[in-house]
């Protein structure tokens, strides 16, 4: 059953600018497997804006914000693909009534200029 979805955008730019003027928005935000994944990508800043739309979209998803956790209790990791995977800390799942049977998906696109994250809240339904 769908819980919820979200959707965000950031502008490039303005994620250039927050890892330039604040050394710790990166350390902040990202958890080490995250961080070591972005480290790799060949456009860094594309690869922080994606992973940070698709962290709003899924918090939107959760109809929570960030209000009972930070930015780092949701990990956006790849699969042997590359298909983005969420993992949310029991500190979230905990924060959302009925997190424990959680599972959200997320898909992140970018433009030169934009990236793009939806995400969709399902509970799991067990049989």
């Amino acid at each position: 059953m769908v819980r919820g979805i979200g959707n965000d955008i950031i502008e490039m730019e303005r994620i250039r600018k927050a890892l330039e003027k604040n050394s710790r928005f990166f350390t902040k935000l990202f958890t080490p497997r995250e961080q070591e994944y972005l480290r790799s990508r060949k456009d860094f800043v594309q690869a922080v804006a994606g992973r940070f739309a698709a962290k709003e979209a899924v918090a939107k998803a959760l109809g929570t914000g960030f209000r009972s956790f930070g930015m780092a209790d949701i990990e956006i990791l790849g699969d042997d693909i590359g298909k983005p995977v969420v993992l949310l800390s029991e500190k979230v799942r905990s924060a959302v009534k009925g997190g424990e049977d959680l599972q959200v998906m997320v898909t992140i696109s970018h433009s030169r200029d934009h990236a793009l994250a939806t995400a969709l809240a399902m509970e799991e339904v067990s049989h």
